[in-house]
């Protein structure tokens, strides 16, 4: 596992990850619980943006001065692809964190402190399943093939489920959290703990983060070998996946309320997911350039968005579920 990232991009990553925590946590107590408008969503959304691109320009500049234009170009082209492609699957992340809050009938005021909570979860979670991906691919070449094959069907499966309602009540995460632990019938404002019948149980709403987590780590599973395919670069797969993390909550609130108009996303992301573990297959017969799988990202994203938006009104299909 070999990065050629300056020390330096590694602090500053760092830095900017620990302090961008700390303003939201601060954000977050000063305004207390509150439900988030689609505009404020959009406002957040767009300067999380901002910053990884902002972020990716740092790096493209660190890498050439250490290593040449060249590498700074490739490595701010993998940089921006791992980005986009993590975005795009935490789409349907996104879905089953809304069928999740839809389930528990959790109050949109609570449901940003819930995902704040996943996102610290998923850095940590992620950043040991990167490091833990780095070194076997780094022993193990052929864990590619592996790797590249579980995306396929991965893809493959999705296609067949998209029009299919997920079936929470079935789901075996949600089971065995209800046998290991008792869980009051109602919620106790943002508390995760509270008493019932002079007995000290949990709240839905700590149900609801560790499903949130669980359903997250499911969905790391997909996401990091998908960017082991754009790059074999641990940082970059380490700062493209956690700058995408980092906005996903605003993100999440964005969508949520536009969840109907891109019904066709699940299409357009298995679509990505096969195309990728092809990409990972193929890699020692022919590799695919990081600009191709970057515009062939950008395509089938816009495709579907379009044709989303375009079907909406005569489908009206959503992907929440009624309790």
């Amino acid at each position: 596992m070999f990065s050629l990232a300056p020390t330096w991009l590694w602090l500053v990553f760092l830095v900017f990850v620990v302090l961008a925590l700390v303003v939201d946590f601060v954000v977050l107590k000063k305004q207390g619980a509150h439900e988030v408008s689609v505009p404020e969503a959009i406002r957040w959304s767009a300067i999380w943006v901002a910053l990884s691109l902002a972020y990716n320009g740092l790096l493209w500049w660190g890498f050439a001065e250490a290593h040449g234009p060249e590498v700074g170009q490739t490595k701010a082209l993998e940089f921006l692809t791992g980005y986009l492609i993590e975005k795009s699957l935490a789409v349907d992340n996104i879905f089953v964190f809304l069928m999740i809050f839809t389930y528990f009938s959790v109050p949109a005021a609570y449901q940003k402190r819930v995902l704040m909570i996943g996102i610290i979860g998923a850095i940590v979670l992620r950043t040991a399943m990167i490091l833990v991906g780095g070194w076997l691919i780094s022993q193990f070449h052929w864990i590619l093939y592996v790797f590249g094959a579980f995306l396929a069907l991965t893809g493959i499966k999705m296609w067949w489920a998209a029009d299919q309602e997920p079936d929470l009540e079935s789901n075996p995460a949600l089971k065995l959290l209800r046998k290991l632990m008792p869980v009051s019938p109602h919620f106790d404002g943002e508390r995760f703990w509270t008493r019932h019948k002079g007995v000290r149980i949990a709240t839905p709403l700590l149900l609801v983060v560790a499903l949130v987590g669980f359903t997250d780590v499911i969905f790391a599973v997909d996401s990091i070998p998908a960017i082991y395919a754009i790059t074999a670069d641990p940082f970059i797969v380490l700062t493209s996946n956690i700058f995408a993390i980092l906005g996903l909550r605003a993100m999440y609130f964005m969508l949520a309320a536009m969840a109907a108009k891109f019904h066709l996303l699940s299409y357009g992301l298995a679509v990505i997911l096969v195309f990728i573990g092809t990409k990972m297959m193929l890699i020692d017969l022919y590799k695919i350039p990081v600009l191709v799988s970057l515009g062939v990202v950008i395509g089938i994203l816009a495709v579907t968005m379009v044709w989303s938006v375009k079907t909406a009104p005569a489908i009206g299909g959503s992907k929440t579920v009624e309790r």
